[in-house]
Formats: structure tokens, C-alpha cells, sequence
């Protein structure tokens, strides 16, 4: 194909399309399309008011497939006019004549159905431009067969490294089709994640297994279609890919170790998303979520700690939270040797108690209620200590351990009992003696 076959099929379509113009088949084409459009409409309106899934809007917090149902409700439309239009198309053609306008309407259904895909389904404002200035172009290009011409004279323009060709049309297809083949994986990875962790019959190791594995095995299928796309041969790569395998392997162990492992971790449950962990290192936080390589660590102070996950499984690991959310700490302070220790204990078991992140009840077993006792005899007074058990951990924003001192603090001073503070005696021996030699002193 060249420039003047093309022009010349160019200005047999338009004496065509003059013909036509004149024909009453073409007024009959338009009322076919007219009623093709009503009647698409018509239906398309009744199938999504009838089905709750795509009538009713979904809340922020709906399932990730009824997102996804509704937002394909908007596809009816477009899907039923093109299925009529292309059954109009080869009835048409089934009866001797040239349906050229009912083509043409099929054509722009089917950029209108390309273009209501991209509005429902791309939510980033310049990525979905940059597809209707891209994908569009190429998809009318090839509605109206002029795209072979077009990749033909791509094709044409290439430059040879070696025995390596390549052709404008190589590249364009790498970086069109490669972007929108990793855009599509990412969306794919997010709506799979979104499912499996939305399955409330899988519990959260399951799901964090799950998800990693979906999201493992739609990177290899992504980097396999983008290898087609280059143009590499699979069959050839494979030859190779064993010996570059393992050269690979021996330089990304760590990577494949920590891979591995979080897999471990999922699969036995020892670590879930939501503990509380501290390393032997002294780094400590909440598991906010898992990756292929590491862990994330939330601290209380706003960090996120990145721990690769063999660390969890080769080194010591304090996991808070593990098997109960329950927690127990103690407050410790003193009180005078004067003071009534059983009336003290009392009130201030009630105090601690009234704390609203305490547990404490009739209907909580007595061992867990607050308790106070005595520890020790100190120098000053009596060394005392409270025990207390609450759902996660003292820190941060879950803080009670100070406020349970103040507590403490106030309710002593208001039963009239004060905190003792160190005190010594010193007694003076041989005091006669030693006034004596201070007055000596005092007159030289």
C-alpha cells in the first residue's frame, strides 16, 4: 500500500458516500440507527434499574466487586448498541447492499464504548488523557484499516545494530502497549488485593498469603506479555534462562531469602498484620502490613520501620500481642510507715479501676481485676506497687501508665497520705567534747 492507492480508494469512498446520499437506503440506514440507539438506551435503562448492584451507588466502604458492578453498569449502553449495530451491519450485508453509515455509527459506538472505559476505569486525570490521545487515535486507525499502512511505514524506519533491527515501530509498540500493559497490572494487583482481603471467611495470615502469591504471579504473567511485546523469543530465553538463573540466584538470595520467609511467617501464623513485636535490636511497633521482601513497622512516634523478613524468623522477636491483646503492667510508688496499708489498698484498687482503658468489673475474673500489695520495705516507707491489665500496649496514644500515677498521686494526697521522700538521722556522739573544741577553735 502507498500514498496513491490511498488516495485513490480515499476519493472512491467519497464518490460513495455521494451515491449513497442520494440512495433511500441511506434515510432507511438512519432510522435503523435511530431506533438502534432508542432501543439500546431503553433497555440498558431497565437492566440497570432493575439490578441493585449497578442502580445503587456503592459506599466508600463496599466490596471491591461491587465497585467494579457498577461502574460496569455504565457499559450496558455502549455493549448493547454496538451488538445491534454489528447484527444491523451483516443483515445488511446478508442483503446486497452497502450498510456504510450503519459501519460508521458501529465505528464511533465502539471509540464511545473505548472512551466511557477509560472515564470508569482510570481515575488519575492525565493518565486517562494521555490514553484518549493515545489508544483512541490507534483504535479509529485500525476501525478503517488504515493502521497496517501506518505500521508498514514504521517498520520502514529502523537501524541495524549488529544483527539487532530495530524499527520506530518496535519502539512505539514497546512503550504504548508496555505502559498500559504495567497500568493494568497495577489496577489488576490493587482490585485482587482488595478482593482476597474483603473475603471475610479467610483469616488475615490466609489472606496476606493469598495476596502475595496473586501478586507474585501477576508480575511474572506482566513481564512475560511485555517480552512478547519486545518481541523476545520465549522458546530461545528459556534455553538460557536455567544458567541465568542461577547466576541470578546467587547474587538476590538475600531477596529470595526474604521472600521465602515472609512466606513462612503467613503460612504458620506466628506474625499478623496488627501485633505488637519488638526486635532483639530494641526496635519495636505495630505490623502494619507485609511485603514481598520486608515488613512494615509502625512506631508510636509516627515512623515506619522497613524489617526485612528474615529478620523475624533468624533472630529473637518479643510478639506483644500474639496470642492475647490482654496486657499486664504494674505501677510502683511508697507511702509512710503510718499509713493504714488495708485502708490504703482499698481506695486505691477503686481509683484505678474508674480508669476507663482498665479492665475491672463484676464480670472479670478476679485475677485480672486491679490489684494492690505490698513489695517491700524500703528506707523511707512502705514500697508499693499496682497491677493492671488493659487491651494493647502502654504507649503512645494508649498511654495509662501515667495516667494511673497521676491518679494515684491525687487520690493519696486527697486521704491525707503523702509520698515519702528520703530522710536520714544524724546523731552527734560525745557532744560535751565536741562543744568544747568548737569553742576552743572559736576563740583562736
Amino acid at each position: 500500500m502507498n500514498i496513491e492507492s490511498l488516495q485513490t480508494d480515499f476519493d472512491e469512498l467519497i464518490q460513495t458516500a455521494m451515491v449513497s446520499l442520494s440512495s433511500g437506503l441511506t434515510y432507511l440506514q438512519l432510522a435503523v440507527i435511530f431506533v438502534i440507539y432508542a432501543s439500546a438506551y431503553g433497555l440498558s435503562f431497565k437492566l440497570r434499574h432493575s439490578i441493585g448492584v449497578t442502580h445503587n451507588a456503592p459506599v466508600e466502604a463496599a466490596h471491591a466487586t461491587t465497585k467494579l458492578l457498577y461502574r460496569l453498569g455504565d457499559m450496558i449502553f455502549p455493549v448493547l448498541a454496538i451488538s445491534l449495530l454489528k447484527i444491523s451491519t451483516l443483515v445488511g450485508e446478508s442483503l446486497q447492499f452497502s450498510p456504510w453509515l450503519i459501519q460508521t455509527a458501529f465505528t464511533i459506538a465502539i471509540l464511545i464504548f473505548v472512551n466511557s472505559l477509560i472515564t470508569a476505569f482510570v481515575t488519575k486525570k492525565n493518565l486517562a488523557r494521555a490514553f484518549r490521545w493515545v489508544l483512541l487515535p490507534i483504535l479509529f486507525l485500525h476501525l478503517i484499516d488504515v493502521l497496517p499502512f501506518i505500521v508498514a511505514v514504521l517498520e520502514s524506519m529502523s537501524i541495524e545494530l549488529g544483527n539487532l533491527s530495530i524499527s520506530a515501530y518496535g519502539v512505539a509498540r514497546v512503550v504504548i502497549f508496555g505502559g498500559f500493559l504495567f497500568w493494568l497490572g497495577r489496577e489488576s494487583n490493587a482490585f485482587g488485593k482488595a478482593v482476597i482481603k474483603n473475603q471475610k471467611s479467610l483469616d488475615v495470615p490466609t489472606k496476606e498469603v493469598f495476596t502475595k502469591l496473586f501478586e507474585v504471579g501477576l508480575f511474572c504473567i506482566v513481564v512475560l506479555l511485555l517480552m512478547n511485546i519486545m518481541g523476545i523469543n520465549l522458546t530461545t530465553f528459556a534455553v538460557f534462562g536455567g544458567a541465568l538463573g542461577v547466576g541470578i540466584g546467587l547474587g538476590l538470595q538475600t531477596i529470595a531469602s526474604n521472600f521465602i520467609s515472609g512466606i513462612i511467617i503467613l503460612l504458620d501464623k506466628s506474625l499478623t498484620v496488627g501485633d505488637f513485636v519488638e526486635l532483639d535490636d530494641g526496635q519495636k511497633g505495630f505490623v502494619r502490613e507485609f511485603r514481598m521482601r520486608y515488613a512494615v513497622l509502625e512506631t508510636y512516634d509516627g515512623k515506619d520501620i522497613l524489617v526485612p523478613n528474615e529478620k523475624f524468623i533468624s533472630s529473637l522477636l518479643t510478639n506483644w500481642t500474639h496470642k492475647d491483646p490482654k496486657q499486664r503492667y504494674r505501677v510502683d510508688f511508697s507511702v509512710p510507715y503510718a499509713t493504714d496499708i488495708r485502708q490504703m489498698v482499698e481506695f486505691i484498687k477503686v481509683a484505678v479501676a474508674e480508669h476507663p482503658q482498665v479492665i475491672s468489673g463484676e464480670d472479670v475474673p478476679f485475677e485480672e481485676r486491679p490489684d494492690c500489695e505490698i513489695d517491700s520495705f524500703g528506707d523511707s516507707g512502705v514500697n508499693m506497687f499496682v497491677e493492671f491489665w488493659m487491651l494493647g500496649i502502654d504507649d503512645g496514644k494508649n498511654r495509662v501508665g501515667g495516667d494511673l500515677m497521676l491518679i494515684i498521686f491525687e487520690t493519696l494526697r486527697a486521704n491525707g497520705i503523702e509520698i515519702p521522700f528520703p530522710q536520714r538521722e544524724v546523731r552527734i556522739l560525745n557532744e560535751d567534747t565536741n562543744a568544747t573544741s568548737m569553742s576552743r577553735e572559736a576563740d583562736k
